[in-house]
């Protein structure tokens, strides 16, 4: 009887990762917004591998968390890009966009990357 206890907890354990993996490979890149005051605007992104955000600007800066780092290449519409690289559990701050500019976010991992964003509405 405890042969077949420890095997079905193994085959649940692994019927629950497939089930965790398919849900992140059905998930879509984009924001979820957490909170929103006059000061601060806060919300998480998921960045799927190959799903790029769209292009859009941010007009405040702001510091950004890494809940699932990775490699992120910030693509201007210029043509104009950059890579960071993010760490799980560390900060980074970034600025906001220049005037008339625009770009995407592009996961250039195997992986997906989740961060969670504050943006200072206040500042420029």
């Amino acid at each position: 009887m405890v042969k077949h206890v420890g095997l079905f907890i193994a085959i649940a354990g692994l019927a629950f990762s497939a089930g965790f993996a398919v849900a992140e490979t059905l998930a879509q890149s984009g924001r979820d917004p957490q909170f929103e005051n006059g000061a601060v605007k806060v919300w998480k992104t998921l960045v799927l591998p190959n799903n790029p955000l769209p292009l859009h600007r941010h007009e405040h800066p702001r510091v950004l968390i890494a809940l699932r780092g990775g490699s992120m290449k910030i693509l201007e519409d210029s043509g104009k890009s950059e890579l960071h690289e993010w760490q799980t559990g560390k900060a980074y701050w970034l600025d906001a966009s220049a005037p008339g500019t625009s770009h995407q976010d592009i996961n250039v991992g195997d992986k997906p990357i989740e961060v969670m964003v504050v943006e200072l509405k206040n500042e420029k």
